[in-house]
Order: structure tokens, then C-alpha cells, then sequence
């Protein structure tokens, strides 16, 4: 259904295109970041993988924002995308596109496609009546509203009740073919908890939905009908097309989708999985276009416990928080504690506990304290162990040897906080191995070889905890690649080459007696609790 064959060697996905009516919070970073490790990991595999993020500025709550702050709408959208651009930066993600749906390319996109969906005949003019939320730029349901007509989703707004004419999509048509797809495709919708949202929401039966606004300025006319401005969302699911476009391409469907369609993956918050999960496929089958591989809503998150909001005076600014404690101290925290698809929670102090407990103490210390008996028992030189003298029943090589595949099935399933603590009970037995074995002890017993085991088992475990947790935190493994002697940043070579693949270093036993260790040097430094006032 829909379906056309790309190379298994690329991979494709997608962050939502986040709207432009405030700066960056929390949310959208968590998004991305996910969105990061993935492709990172990919990148490991061997394939190669395209990073999709953007911006979506149209729509009557960009218009209304704008002129409540004396601005143009582009001049705001235009300070607000930068927003994002910086925030992305601070926290390393590696996008290959940005997409910005006030781009001229992207009108033309929009505009193909609507006239394929107008030759379908899927597009009519009706009239509009019900409850919209400037805020989500939806219609809601009279079920689905609070107490005082307000939003589920923006619960301190009031909807506003609408009676205009508009054009619509004909969504009524692709339900049966909707409920084709779930049923031959059952992972086309995760997690699981998402897919039965979906199914419920389309067995209920489809309506059709409006495509355009009337006394909207802000966004592309109606070609058809240039009194009419596109509705938002239709415009901006498109953008995940406009994006595929190389600089020196016409902007065409045909070239859009040529090298990277269909999308491996998107990944949105679980608000607004019915456009990505219902209205987005059927406008592909009406536009003639394949579908998606996956589309993941993850959870949303709250602090301490209590969903976050300007009005409860309890944001979490993702700025301030990797200038305050660094970009892989958030990635792992977030990406670690929170298994994704459900809603996690951020507490500052569990925060800081878990980064000391996991990088300062377990995975820093181990390299610190390794690396300094090296120097002092084996004159600062890599222990001239072989792998094959090491048996597979020894503990460390036994976790080891089977790592790799685990951690590779974690992140192929989006589970990265399982992937982590997969590697940590690696690290953990990493610590235990060395008391136990106490190369103090055998060194001044005149045990050379058996100390040189030791600490090599140790090494090489931490160089593979480091390789497998690139994707989450690149800073800290590349210190680690770089102390123990390898000249490989994942920040710098991972876009460019594949410096480090899967297929070698994600095993146990890379390391060699040619390697030339670097100075000990912690990785992560300890954080102290802030005081009370």
C-alpha cells in the first residue's frame, strides 16, 4: 500500500515543525534530542541518515502574537526560528535540515499538492461550525472540551466558536482504507498505547476537515480561492516534503520525494498524533504519495510531578539548564530516566543525583582510577593484551560480547533508556570486577600479567559503555575514545564519515597495544546540590 523500496543504507525521520508562537521549551528539546540519538545511532550502523526539523510559522496565533508584541509576522517568526536554531546547537543535535514553512520553496510544494488533492476531487467548499483553539489551530469536539469551554490540551483558554465557509478535505473517504493501513501495517503507529488512540478516534467514524481560514492573512492563499488562506497544519505537514529538496533542485513534488521519501520515522508529541497518524496519511493517498514507515508519539512531561505552565510559574528552560549543567548532562537524563512514549518527570534533585551516581561516579571514576593504575603499573602503556587470551567466561568479556546486539535492539525500538542501563550494568560490573580482582594487590604480588587482564577488560569495557552511549552523550564518549587513545569525536565524524562503525567497535575487544593512552582526566565532574535559600 503505498509503499516504494528505498536502500536499506539510508534512513530518513523527522521532529515535528515546532510552532513559532513562543521560544523553545522543554518539550521540543526532548523531542529533538530523541530525534538526535536515533540518527546518531543510524550513522553508527552504516547508513546514511537524514535529520528533519524545522519550523512551522503560519497560522492566526502566529498573527495574533505578532501584533500583541507591534511586529510584522515574519520579523517575529523569524526571531522565534532563530530561537530554536541556538537551542539545538547548545544541545548538539546534529540537523541536516531546517525547514521553515514561510519559505518560498515551500509555497510552491503546497501549492502542487493541494491541485493533486483539488484532481482527486478531495477538496470541497462547506461551511464551518464548532469550537476552535487558536492555540492548538484545531477544531475540538464538544466531548472532548473542559468545564467552561476551554481546551483539554490549553486548559487556562477558552475555545472560540466558529461559523464560516471553508474548504475541506474529504478524510471520510480514506477511512476504510485508514483502517487498511493500521490493520496490515501494526506498527505503523507507536507505542502501542498511541495505536489504540487511533484506532479508537477512527472507528468512531471520520469527518471531514477544514483546509482553509477566512480573515487569516498570515499563511498561503487558497489557490483556488486566494479569499481563503490555507490552514496551518495543512501547510506544514507538507514542510516534511520541502525539506528532501537539495539546494539546486526545482522545488517539485517529483524532486522532493525522489532520494529520501518515504520517511522512516516521525517523531511528535502524543498532541498531535491525530494529524501525523490520520489527517497526514490520507492526504498522502489522496496526493498519490507513499506513507511513512512509523510514525512514535512520545509522553509529555511535567515537573515535580506537576504539568508545567507560565501561569503556575514551574517552566523548565532547556537554555538555562545545559548552560547550567552541559547538552549530554540533559540528553542523558531525559533520555535515560524517562522511557519513551510515556510521561516522565524532571526533579532537579534526582536529576543531579542520577548525572553523579552514572557519569561522575560509575563511568568516570572507573576511567579515572583505571587509567591512573595503568600509569603506575604499565608505565602509562596499553597492557599488550590480546583479546583471544581473554576466556568468554570472564565476566566482563561475557556481558560484553553480547552488549553490542542488545543496545542495537534498544535503540532500533526507541527504548534508550533501556539501552542505557544496559550499558551501565556493564559499568557497574566494570566497578565490582576491579575491587574484586584488586590489581593493587596482584601488582605488588608480582602478578604482571594478571594485573595487565585486569585493567584491560576494564579499559575496554569503558571504551565500549562509551561507544554505545555515543548517540545520548557524544561529549563525554569522545573524551573517553580520546583518552583511551583513539583519535575519533563523534561530534565531528560521525556526519561525515563513518569513523567508528557498529560493526567493529560495537563489540568487545577493540582495543590494541598500538594505542597511545591519553592523560586521566575526569569526564563529568561531580554537581553539587544547590542550597536552600
Amino acid at each position: 500500500m503505498n509503499q516504494v523500496n528505498k536502500t536499506e543504507k539510508t534512513f530518513a525521520l523527522t521532529t515535528p515543525l515546532y510552532y513559532v508562537n513562543d521560544l523553545p521549551h522543554i518539550g521540543s528539546a526532548y523531542t529533538t534530542m530523541a530525534a538526535d540519538a536515533v540518527v546518531r545511532f543510524q550513522r553508527l550502523l552504516g547508513r546514511r541518515a537524514l535529520l528533519i526539523t524545522g519550523t512551522d510559522e503560519h497560522g492566526q496565533k502566529i498573527q495574533r502574537t505578532a501584533e500583541s508584541k507591534g511586529l510584522p509576522p515574519q520579523d517575529f517568526s523569524d526571531e522565534m526560528s532563530l530561537g530554536f536554531v541556538s537551542l539545538w546547537k547548545l544541545l548538539d543535535i546534529q540537523y541536516d535540515r531546517f525547514i521553515r514553512t514561510t519559505s518560498p520553496r515551500h509555497e510552491l510544494i503546497v501549492k502542487e499538492f493541494f491541485q493533486r488533492v483539488w484532481s482527486a476531487g478531495d477538496i470541497y467548499q462547506g461551511q464551518q461550525k464548532g469550537w476552535y483553539c487558536v492555540s492548538c489551530e484545531e477544531f475540538k469536539e464538544e466531548r472532548e472540551l473542559l468545564e467552561g469551554h476551554r481546551c483539554p490540551i490549553h486548559t487556562n483558554k477558552e475555545v472560540e466558536w466558529r461559523d464560516e465557509q471553508n474548504y475541506f478535505f474529504r478524510l471520510s473517504k480514506y477511512q476504510t482504507q485508514l483502517q487498511a493501513l493500521y490493520e496490515s501495517r501494526p506498527d505503523f503507529i507507536q507505542p502501542e498505547s498511541r495505536r489504540n488512540e487511533v484506532l479508537n478516534f477512527v472507528e468512531g467514524g471520520l469527518q471531514d476537515f477544514s483546509i482553509s481560514r477566512i480573515n487569516v492573512d498570515w499563511g498561503f492563499p487558497v489557490p483556488s480561492d486566494p479569499n481563503h488562506t490555507l490552514y496551518v497544519w495543512f501547510d506544514a505537514l507538507l514542510g516534511y516534503v520541502t525539506a528532501l529538496l537539495e539546494p539546486e533542485d526545482e522545488p517539485t513534488l517529483e524532486n522532493a520525494t525522489a532520494k529520501w521519501w518515504p520517511i522512516n520515522l516521525h517523531l511528535i508529541g502524543k498532541d498531535i498524533l491525530r494529524f501525523h497518524a490520520v489527517y497526514w496519511p490520507a492526504m498522502l493517498m489522496s496526493g498519490g504519495l507513499p506513507l511513512p514507515e512509523k510514525v512514535f508519539g512520545h509522553g509529555f512531561l511535567t515537573k515535580d510531578g506537576q504539568k508545567m505552565g507560565k501561569s503556575l510559574g514551574n517552566t523548565l528552560d532547556p537554555i538555562a539548564l545545559v548552560e547550567r549543567y552541559g547538552s549530554d548532562a540533559v540528553r542523558y537524563y531525559f533520555l535515560k530516566e524517562i522511557e519513551f512514549g510515556k510521561d516522565g518527570d524532571f526533579n532537579e534533585s534526582r536529576f543531579i543525583n542520577i548525572l553523579n551516581a552514572d557519569l561522575a561516579n560509575d563511568l568516570g571514576n572507573l576511567l579515572n582510577r583505571t587509567l591512573n593504575m595503568v600509569k603506575k603499573y604499565c608505565a602509562g602503556n596499553l597492557p599488550p593484551v590480546a583479546n583471544d587470551n581473554i576466556s568468554s567466561d570472564r565476566t566482563l568479556k561475557s556481558i560484553g560480547l553480547h552488549l553490542g546486539e542488545q543496545v542495537r535492539n534498544a535503540y532500533e525500538a526507541l527504548a534508550f533508556n533501556r539501552a542505557c542501563e544496559s550499558v551501565l550494568l556493564l559499568v557497574q560490573a566494570s566497578n565490582k570486577f576491579i575491587d574484586e580482582q584488586a590489581p593493587w594487590s596482584l601488582y605488588k604480588q608480582g602478578q604482571q600479567q594478571a594485573v595487565e587482564q585486569v585493567l584491560y577488560a576494564v579499559l575496554e569495557s569503558v571504551r565500549l559503555a562509551a561507544y554505545l552511549l555515543s548517540p545520548i552523550i557524544p561529549n563525554i564518549s569522545s573524551d573517553i575514545y580520546q583518552q583511551l587513545g583513539f583519535g575519533i569525536n563523534f561530534n565531528e565524524q560521525i556526519k561525515t564519515s563513518i569513523a567508528a562503525p557498529f560493526s567493529i567497535h560495537g563489540t568487545w575487544g577493540v582495543l590494541s597495544a598500538q594505542q597511545k593512552l591519553g592523560e586521566p582526566k575526569p569526564i563529568f565532574k561531580r554537581i553539587e546540590l544547590p542550597k536552600n535559600d
